[in-house]
């Protein structure tokens, strides 16, 4: 095979992988990039080791480097595993801080910057988090996207390619290699049109005592006041201190944040306000006034409440507490279903009856949600007769 000469190295501006002998090769990209590599076999593996820029490094000098690798191999050695060593490898955990910082730089949302690391903060970091990101394996990978990966397929399908982000950042910078990600095989996936698992009502009382009796923190105490509410997450992690009225117990939230474009208020029982209360004492002083700050002093992540979920091994979803409400007052039957309806902020399937409804069934939600929370402290709902029965009969009228 021929080899390269110094003046066909110096002239190779081509796109295209040139053969010098003994697995070194010219590696050209462009005309301002091109590097040295040397392939080399390592435990039955294929190997590139970068050596370096074709602009610093001769003809004459990259050969002379090749050889001295290629002695070390034949003792045994890996040069790209020592030159890693030598670097210091990161874990997968500061793999993606890194790799976040730099492949989402230009990116203007940061609010998809929170959710890719949070997403991996959530389902990718308990499993492969402290692990080196050289030592990361297709089996780990497949363990770690197995706890979610029919529970929460599209989710699943997110924190692969973050996980794959992430290693293939991590192979660039001769961390590791690069992983086939092909060749990882996960089962079918079922119908990813399936409902947000809700927890049965009957455990409510005891999931709650247990989260209550545990050391308040930003993501317990907005997952006690979402499902007090029986809100949305988004509607919560947004809201602010100046949306509360604490004299007359209600939650205002502007129509900019309401899925339906609508202004909505919300009833506070006390369950509710204690979670604000205990919130401000954490948070001290938070210039944006938000009601459940993260340190950042930015809005937590959407993953934070469904990590107080994980950590407890509950089967169930944020949004799901939203049926589990809606189960309770269906079947408690005291109030109307449409109060139920407008405590969840829905709409009206029916547009023409929608239009004409003016009534938020105040009276009633009040109720309503001081029962929810009696509920959720393992009390029984009692019926206020006089706000259920002057309402019920002015509808009737």
């Amino acid at each position: 095979m021929k080899k390269l000469t110094a003046l066909e190295v110096k002239k190779l501006t081509e796109p295209g992988i040139y053969v010098d002998g003994q697995g070194l090769m010219l590696v050209v990209k462009s005309k301002t990039s091109r590097s040295w590599i040397l392939r080399f076999q390592h435990e039955g593996k294929r190997r590139d080791y970068g050596i370096g820029s074709a602009s610093k490094i001769t003809l004459a000098e990259a050969r002379d480097k090749a050889d001295e690798y290629r002695r070390e191999i034949v003792k045994g050695g890996n040069p790209l595993a020592a030159k890693r060593a030598a670097r210091g490898i990161p874990t997968f955990r500061e793999a993606a801080l890194l790799a976040q910082t730099e492949l989402l730089a230009g990116h203007k949302s940061d609010r998809h910057k929170q959710i890719w690391l949070g997403s991996l903060e959530a389902y990718a970091f308990p499993a492969l988090g402290s692990t080196r990101i050289d030592q990361i394996t297709p089996s780990a990978i497949v363990a770690c996207l197995s706890t979610i990966w029919q529970e929460k397929p599209e989710t699943a399908r997110r924190v692969r390619q973050r996980i794959r982000a992430v290693l293939d950042w991590a192979a660039t910078r001769e961390y590791r290699d690069f992983v086939d990600f092909s060749r990882i095989k996960m089962p079918k996936q079922g119908d990813t049109r399936s409902n947000f698992v809700a927890l049965p009502k009957q455990d409510v009382a005891t999931f709650i005592a247990t989260v209550a009796a545990a050391e308040p923190t930003m993501g317990r105490l907005a997952l006690l006041f979402t499902i007090a509410t029986a809100a949305r997450s988004g509607e919560v992690r947004l809201a602010t201190l100046d949306e509360i009225d604490f004299e007359a117990k209600v939650w205002t939230i502007p129509a900019s944040r309401m899925k339906m474009k609508r202004e909505h208020t919300v009833p506070l029982s006390s369950l509710a306000l204690s979670a604000v209360t205990r919130a401000k004492a954490i948070a001290g002083d938070n210039p944006k006034g938000l009601l459940f700050p993260a340190r950042s002093g930015k809005p937590i992540s959407d993953v934070t409440m469904t990590k107080v979920l994980r950590d407890m091994k509950v089967a169930a979803t944020v949004h799901g507490f939203r049926s589990t409400f809606k189960d309770w007052a269906a079947e408690l039957a005291i109030w109307p279903d449409a109060a139920s309806e407008a405590a969840l902020a829905h709409g009206d399937p029916d547009k023409i009856r929608g239009a004409y409804r003016r009534t938020t069934f105040w009276a009633f939600r009040v109720e309503m949600m001081n029962a929810w929370a009696d509920f959720m402290l393992g009390k029984p709902a009692t019926k206020n007769s006089d706000a259920t029965q002057s309402e019920g009969s002015r509808m009737a009228g």
